[in-house]
């Protein structure tokens, strides 16, 4: 249980840094960091599908898009255009209306009995394959051909056509 409230402070750490970060790529680092977190918390659960795709999609792909279009955009402080006083005041009112949802989300507390899994293998890949293949083959093939073809449209889509010389 200790390991439990270890990584849920980190996320808690990480995702602040997330926020309060100067820097837009520190702050990205931050986020594949807490991603991460996030993922040791789906091996803890149990949940070892979740935790493969939060690591490969999330980790992998999303966070090193994020990264790669801060770098391009060059983000600096001169081009900046300044807030205007009303973008300012909704985020006051925003933050003000987090901060009453948890304080009252806090007074509601309690504390419950911790939930026992009846099925010890419930979350494994083992089983996900088995019902992934069986019982729902032909929605997954389906979903495959429609990839796929998405794959060789965008490769069509992307692909320059040599010039005819005439």
């Amino acid at each position: 249980m200790s390991t439990f409230y270890f990584i849920a402070f980190l996320s808690i750490f990480f995702s602040l840094l997330v926020i309060f970060a100067k820097n837009p790529v520190h702050s990205v680092l931050y986020l594949i960091l807490t991603f991460f977190t996030f993922t040791i918390h789906y091996i803890l659960l149990n949940a070892q599908f979740l935790a493969v795709v939060n690591f490969i999609v999330y980790m992998g792909a999303i966070m090193v898009l994020f990264l790669f279009v801060m770098m391009l955009l060059n983000l600096n402080k001169d081009t900046e255009p300044g807030k205007h006083y009303l973008a300012k005041l909704a985020g006051v009112i925003a933050g003000g209306c987090l901060l009453i949802t948890l304080v009252g989300s806090l007074k509601a507390y309690k504390l419950s009995a911790p939930v026992v899994l009846k099925d010890p293998g419930l979350g494994l890949v083992k089983n996900l394959g088995k019902v992934l293949f069986s019982e729902f083959l032909l929605p997954f093939e389906i979903s495959s051909v429609l990839l796929l073809s998405a794959m060789v449209g965008a490769v069509l889509l992307a692909k320059k056509e040599p010039k005819a010389t005439a």
